[in-house]
């Protein structure tokens, strides 16, 4: 009789131990094979490494190499955040990078070829910088503007759309305030120069689509940083 209940205790043991793999590997996959660490992954944390073979097989790191490292470099954070046990982070940064994947080097508008006089001025419109975590305009943003003024007032039929950047230093959600902040501190003073409402809107991008790539992102006075702290005009008509 004690043969058989070790028996059923042992057997027992070993279900509990079987379902415990099942549920702990729930969510997992088997790591990809140039990651080291464990053997499996959260699906989310994988899921981005495809994203990233999928966009290098389209040729997207070589046509946008920065955004391409920039997403990479968010994918190798996410895994180490994994290895650090901040999993619910970890995962989440998968997921945004994931997204920012997919959203890598869009297909560029078409130029318009008429009227000739846009064509003509679209790189008088020049990028206004700012401080560090700031969105005010500076005297020389100021001076920038006005000749933009003049640039817009040449070309009464166009209307820009001025989309705001971040530096990578910060959360993405921040980065994606700040720039939006920095985009409307530009098109209020449009407006306050004469320019119409409906020639002039907003987008934030963020600390995506860097100018530079940083490869250091808490060094806020690097060239990369600063030239990531910008506003630039996109003609949209």
């Amino acid at each position: 009789m004690k043969t058989v209940s070790v028996k059923k205790a042992l057997m027992v043991l070993v279900t509990l131990f079987l379902a415990s793999l099942i549920i702990g590997c729930a969510g997992m996959e088997r790591r990809p094979a140039h990651r080291g660490g464990y053997s499996h992954y959260p699906t989310e944390l994988v899921a981005a490494d495809r994203a990233l073979d999928e966009a290098r097989l389209a040729g997207k790191d070589k046509q946008c190499p920065s955004e391409f490292d920039a997403q990479k470099g968010m994918v190798d954070k996410a895994y180490a955040l994994y290895m650090a046990c901040h999993t619910e982070e970890a995962i989440a940064m998968a997921r945004e990078a994931t997204a920012r994947i997919n959203a890598l080097c869009p297909a560029s508008p078409r130029a318009a070829v008429a009227p000739a006089p846009v064509v003509g001025k679209v790189i008088a419109y020049e990028d206004i910088h700012f401080k560090f975590n700031q969105s005010t305009l500076s005297p020389e943003a100021q001076t920038i503007l006005k000749r933009n003024v003049q640039v817009l007032n040449a070309n009464p039929n166009t209307k820009v759309r001025i989309a705001g950047y971040a530096s990578a230093s910060g959360t993405a959600e921040y980065n994606q305030r700040l720039s939006e902040r920095r985009a409307n501190a530009v098109r209020d003073f449009l407006i306050n120069e004469g320019i119409a409402r409906d020639r002039v809107s907003i987008i934030g991008y963020g600390d995506t689509r860097p100018a530079m790539h940083e490869d250091k992102p808490k060094d806020i006075r690097s060239d990369e940083a600063k030239a990531n702290m910008r506003v630039r005009f996109e003609i949209i008509e």
